[in-house]
């Protein structure tokens, strides 16, 4: 009964996996809503319409939205500022639906029809190329789109995560030399430092011929 009612509820969310309701994605929520009697108001893509629709379903009572949780402000998708853009991967690492493409050092860009418009991939970049602008009305396919696209992201990092598991215990079997997470760290600060200078120079370039937009 409880599997069911959690996909009952899952299917009336949003599926943006935003994040502002203070869960990893939907399924969580719906999951702490089903079994843990968590508040329905915590989903600001959602809106007013998605409590109510949560409240019918549960017979509770359709509270206002939770303004800790964020405002309705209704559907947009990321846009990268391509000529900004550095290459340095990290909103294809925080996009929970693989709707943005690229690779290291190299231009990214966003899919526009797979896109939920969750904004967890603008707070990571570090020259401030993406923004958010509104668009069509999110729909149940795109919303199932979006289910099918996490699934598929966690159970990929899933797999992994066990692949890395397993090398890393052949790997300390053998007894090699390895690199320590902050080398790693440091490595990946110093490259991304000097991306942001290649752009800010870049820029500057262009500002100074009277190029820049």
């Amino acid at each position: 009964m409880s599997d069911t009612l959690i996909r009952r509820i899952d299917a009336l969310l949003p599926q943006t996996q935003c994040t502002r309701c203070g869960y990893d994605a939907c399924l969580p929520y719906a999951q702490a809503i089903a079994l843990e009697g968590e508040a329905i108001n915590r989903c600001p893509p959602g809106g007013q319409e998605g409590v109510q629709a949560l409240a019918e379903l549960l017979e509770r009572d359709p509270l206002p939205l939770d303004p800790a949780c964020g405002e309705f402000t209704g559907p947009s998708r990321a846009v990268i500022i391509e000529e900004h853009c550095i290459g340095c991967t990290l909103c294809i690492q925080a996009c929970p639906v693989d709707a943005i493409v690229g690779a290291n050092k190299l231009m990214h860009t966003v899919l526009a029809d797979r896109c939920t418009g969750c904004e967890l991939c603008v707070p990571p970049c570090p020259v401030d190329c993406i923004s958010l602008v509104p668009t069509d009305d999110w729909n149940s396919a795109q919303a199932e789109q979006a289910r099918q696209d996490t699934e598929q992201r966690r159970d990929r990092l899933l797999g992994r995560h066990k692949e890395s598991s397993d090398l890393a215990a052949r790997t300390l079997a053998n007894k090699p030399v390895l690199a320590t997470n902050a080398d790693q760290a440091d490595k990946r600060e110093a490259s991304i430092a000097s991306a942001l200078a290649r752009a800010r120079a870049r820029r500057a370039s262009k500002t100074a011929s009277g190029t820049t937009p």
